[in-house]
């Protein structure tokens, strides 16, 4: 392609030089913080694709359009207010409509009636995670976090938060417990909560939350009026993706006074299949949401204009999103199912494989325990990584291990998610799985 150098002609034209630095020039937050490491996995998948592998594709907290489409309402909603105009800037808290609309949402659907102040808008549930750190959060303040978990590790670097884990086990489906959270409160700023929970698909009981919500109550009231308080954020962004007798509690409902102590984050993404339209909000005490709605006017993080335009507009329609949620809901869970059954096959089988019931959002939890195992080359798998490279070559499976929230054991358990694959591409890949065991 011939380009015209007309305005700057070509001897004019500067070539940057960049020279080899003595010292980093980027800050220690920026040298300390670790990248994706969903994003590096998913490298390794790409290079097989290239080389024209069929891989079964587990890996992304993310949705196939082509089988997941956003609801149509939506759609024409974003178009309509494309062609109207909406296209400037939105107020830094949210459009007033969003707003009005999201506090009815909560109204009729989880029973919270917050006054309007407290909702706040965003660019997706991620700028809302930030700013809930970083509206309570000092350098060196503790957050309390279980594992495994979706980030918390990496905010609490960028928020400069200490942190103490709570680590959590199968037989408690990886949810924290009042018991294991016992003595990790004290002199915590934040304990940061999820249900249903990336990376698991579990979600928690009304006695489980209810015994968390009253160890931070007793937390709290053990405090002085000078100190300050002990809070809850509870990212509930898959709360209407639920299966079976699986019903979604939050901390508020359970216990209304811990409202002034509790953010809750949300957003479309999950629920609607919108993960790259970018529209979250957060839901704080009125004196917190202000502070939030402060960090997040100076860092820009507001959900495009036509997009929250259309988004208020659905969140009015119950009729249609109970349509969608129907069919959606269904097909995710077909796919969690078929996959639990299959894993549940092998291990009736006697193969050392495992999966948890899947209860919501779009995950499986399966543990392929081969530690120690020796591959057709005569490799030994000694980690969670080595069965994960291992199930990628031998059965085109990719999955993520539980390294990748948090987790340090090399124990065999891995996060399966299905918003990008068929029925079909699991049916396909169940019984190269089970070749790929055999061979070991």
């Amino acid at each position: 392609m011939d380009y015209d150098l007309t305005e700057v002609e070509v001897d004019q034209i500067v070539k940057p030089v960049f020279s080899k630095r003595s010292v980093p020039a980027v800050s220690h937050m920026a040298q300390g913080l670790v990248g994706s490491e969903i994003l590096k996995i998913a490298a390794d998948i790409r290079g097989m694709i290239a080389e024209g592998k069929s891989i079964c594709n587990l890996t992304v907290g993310d949705f196939n359009s082509k089988y997941f489409p956003i609801p149509t309402v939506f759609r024409k909603g974003i178009e309509a207010a494309l062609q109207a105009g909406e296209t400037n800037y939105p107020p830094s808290d949210g459009m007033l409509q969003l707003r009005k609309a999201v506090k009815s949402f909560y109204e009729r659907r989880l029973g919270l009636d917050y006054p309007l102040e407290s909702f706040i808008i965003t660019s997706g549930a991620r700028p809302a995670i930030y700013a809930s750190y970083n509206v309570l959060i000092d350098e060196g303040d503790k957050v309390v976090y279980p594992i495994p978990s979706w980030n918390n590790n990496h905010y609490c670097h960028l928020s400069g938060a200490t942190y103490e884990t709570a680590i959590c086990i199968a037989e408690n489906a990886f949810l924290p417990t009042r018991s294991n959270l016992e003595g990790k409160l004290t002199d915590a700023r934040l304990l940061s909560l999820c249900s249903p929970l990336n990376p698991t698909g579990t979600a928690f009981t009304a006695e489980a939350l209810e015994g968390i919500c009253e160890l931070v109550l007793e937390e709290n009231a053990r405090r002085d009026s000078s100190e300050r308080p002990l809070f809850i954020m509870y990212d509930q962004v898959y709360w209407q993706l639920t299966f079976g007798d699986t019903v979604h509690h939050n901390p508020v409902s359970l216990r209304p006074e811990l409202a002034n102590n509790t953010i809750f984050v949300d957003g479309i993404s999950k629920a609607f299949a919108a993960t790259g339209v970018r529209v979250g909000w957060c839901v704080a005490p009125p004196d917190v949401a202000a502070g939030m709605s402060n960090i997040l006017g100076h860092i820009g993080a507001w959900a495009p204009r036509a997009e929250q335009v259309a988004t208020a507009t659905m969140l009015m329609n119950d009729d249609a999103i109970d349509e969608f949620h129907t069919h959606m809901i269904s097909e995710i869970e077909l796919r969690l199912i078929a996959l639990h059954n299959g894993i549940r096959g092998l291990k009736r089988d006697g193969f050392p494989v495992d999966s948890i019931p899947p209860m919501g959002a779009i995950y499986l939890t399966a543990q392929f325990n081969l530690i120690g195992r020796t591959t057709p080359s005569g490799a030994i798998l000694r980690t969670n990584d080595d069965i994960r490279r291992y199930l990628l070559e031998a059965a085109q499976l990719a999955i993520v291990p539980f390294q990748a929230f948090g987790s340090e054991e090399n124990t065999g358990w891995f996060r399966l998610s299905v918003g990008a694959v068929t029925m079909e591409e699991i049916g396909e890949m169940l019984p190269r799985l089970r070749r790929a065991m055999e061979t070991l």
